[in-house]
């Protein structure tokens, strides 16, 4: 899959970057004693304005509760949350003002208002009147046709969509979206991943999406953070994970059957998804400091015949695996 291109972003004359979301040593624990859970141990990282961070984690990573803490949903046991440099435990309230956010199995708008009334109710809040810009994301949506329908009325990816205008109507500095595309077409979620590339680079808008569809992220996030039991294991530009992570790996097809022997010398090469195709067995190489070479060597010596090779390349979501799984072993 292709990348979206980055705007590279002129370096802060002071040497620091506009900071819009600062966090600091977060921690949440539920109960106490014996009996405590800790949900988030100890997440701090911040986000220059401008970018797209994605924030993702197995499922009891802490994430959603990371997210809520920041948010002031959750109040936090200690550490600092900071939006546009205003501290969002001594001023909440200010805070508001900044920040947007669509939560995935939360209701985000009225259902028994219209469309139009929910986008105008929540750009009110905002202090945002600009009519305009509610017609551009009615059209980019697809829901200029149910402007004035009953949210109640629509379909679940047409709410979701309604969801989502409503929060970019607010035309705030910071925006957290929580698997935005669940429900949309593939249409709307390209035109959605092109308006997030926009927002960012054209309008200096901040977002922080968390989704469980790695093409998504890959396809708009600058940077990602991933969490596991609570933590930070990792922080990094998309590309920089993924090259960090890269591993050659290559499927490979042979003439004939491959005896448990040979299977025994491939092992060290990581061999797995055998599969046995009449004359012909197939299977999968990962290969760290050893080259392709090497598994070549083992194949002739078996006097094995190669007919195909095919090369691997990684994607986020092998860098995810990779990591969690490490991180899984703390």
């Amino acid at each position: 899959m292709q990348r979206a291109k980055r705007r590279e972003r002129p370096a802060d004359p002071d040497g620091a970057a506009d900071t819009v979301l600062h966090v600091d040593d977060l921690r949440k624990t539920y109960g106490s004693g014996d009996d405590a859970v800790t949900a988030v141990d100890g997440v701090s990282f911040d986000v220059p304005r401008g970018e797209v961070v994605g924030v993702l984690g197995p499922n009891g990573a802490g994430k959603t509760t990371t997210i809520q803490s920041i948010l002031g949903l959750v109040v936090p046991t200690s550490g600092t949350v900071e939006i546009a440099g205003i501290d969002t435990a001594e001023h909440p309230k200010r805070v508001y003002q900044h920040v947007g956010a669509m939560l995935e199995g939360a209701r985000n708008v009225y259902w028994r208002l219209t469309v139009r009334e929910n986008m105008e109710f929540f750009a009110a809040l905002g202090g945002n009147s600009d009519t305009d810009r509610h017609d551009e994301l009615l059209a980019q949506f697809g829901l200029a046709e149910k402007a004035d329908d009953p949210v109640n009325s629509l379909s679940r990816g047409q709410k979701q969509k309604v969801s989502l205008a409503c929060t970019l109507a607010r035309g705030t500095d910071l925006v957290f979206l929580d698997e935005p595309t669940l429900g949309l077409d593939v249409e709307a979620s390209l035109e959605l991943r092109r308006e997030l590339r926009r927002l960012a680079d054209e309008d200096d808008v901040t977002v922080v999406l968390s989704s469980h569809d790695m093409d998504v992220v890959e396809d708009v996030c600058d940077r990602v953070v991933i969490l596991s039991n609570g933590s930070v294991i990792a922080d990094d530009d998309v590309n920089a994970l993924v090259d960090v992570f890269e591993t050659q790996a290559y499927r490979l097809e042979v003439a004939g059957d491959v005896d448990e022997g040979v299977r025994d010398a491939l092992s060290r090469f990581d061999a797995t998804d055998w599969e046995t195709h009449g004359d012909r067995t197939e299977f999968l190489v990962t290969l760290g400091e050893e080259s392709l070479y090497d598994v070549l060597d083992v194949l002739r010596d078996a006097d094995l015949e190669l007919l195909d090779v095919d090369g691997r390349d990684p994607d986020l979501e092998d860098v995810f695996l990779e990591v969690t799984d490490a991180g899984g072993d703390r």
